[in-house]
Formats: structure tokens, C-alpha cells, sequence
């Protein structure tokens, strides 16, 4: 695929294809090294771009042969400047190496970009998803 005529979108055309390839030096290497990210799952946040890496390694690890599909739904951004920010609704679906799907789930994102020399960096992630007021377990479909 070439490149898309909004960097910023480009981001996340490249937040997708890392994820479904399992690479993890593509994908971290959409953060910035001071990036901070308040993740769901486990752990209260992760400063910087050292702590994610281990995270992501173990991540994309634990999927063996099945990939995931990432898909983002009413992305909307703001620009200004060397500054950006995108909020959206994502979907992250493993599947089987023939394509059978497994298991998914939707999130809230939101990242900030910073640009730098060579080109926009995630500065601030943070993905959510709401809590059911009876219940209280995690929505995780939209």
C-alpha cells in the first residue's frame, strides 16, 4: 500500500500492518521515546518507549500463529501545528492463520502525536473501554 495523503492516518495505517505482522521494532517504533501510554490491560501505565517494548514483545508472543486484524471506526483528528490528535473506535480481532476469527474486541483510543524529524510519533496513548453501572465488568462491544 503507499502511503496515504494524511500522515496522520499514515500513523495508523502503519499501527495495523505492524500489529498483523507481529513485528515489534515496526510497531514501537511509531512511539516516542518519552511516550506515555495508559494501556487496559494489567498495568496502570507504561512511561516510556523501553517499558512498551516489553509489553508489545510479550503481546505479539502470546499470539503463536494467530494474527490480529486492527480496524478503526470514526477516526477524527485535530491538527495543529507539530501537534495531533486522534480519537477513534478500534477493533481488534485475532484470527487464525486461514482467516477463521477467534475472538474480538473494541476499545476507545486516543493518541497524541508529536512531529519530529522523522515524521509524527505517538507521545500519549490511552484506550478504554466503558464499565456496565450493574455489572461493573468492562464493555467490550460497541
Amino acid at each position: 500500500m503507499g502511503k496515504l495523503d494524511d500522515p496522520i492516518l499514515q500513523v495508523l495505517s502503519d499501527y495495523k500492518a505492524a500489529v498483523f505482522a507481529k513485528d515489534v521494532d515496526r510497531y514501537v517504533d511509531l512511539y516516542d521515546e518519552d511516550v506515555l501510554i495508559f494501556d487496559m490491560w494489567g498495568v496502570w501505565s507504561y512511561d516510556g518507549v523501553a517499558s512498551w517494548r516489553e509489553m508489545v514483545t510479550s503481546w505479539f508472543g502470546s499470539l503463536c500463529t494467530e494474527r490480529v486484524i486492527v480496524d478503526f471506526v470514526d477516526t477524527q483528528t485535530i491538527v495543529a501545528q507539530n501537534l495531533a490528535v486522534v480519537h477513534a473506535f478500534v477493533t481488534f480481532k485475532a484470527v487464525t492463520a486461514d482467516g477463521t476469527e477467534l475472538r474480538s474486541l473494541d476499545n476507545r483510543l486516543t493518541v497524541t502525536l508529536r512531529q519530529k524529524g522523522d515524521g509524527w510519533k505517538i507521545a500519549h496513548q490511552h484506550t478504554s473501554s466503558p464499565i456496565d453501572l450493574d455489572t461493573a465488568k468492562v464493555i467490550f462491544k460497541r
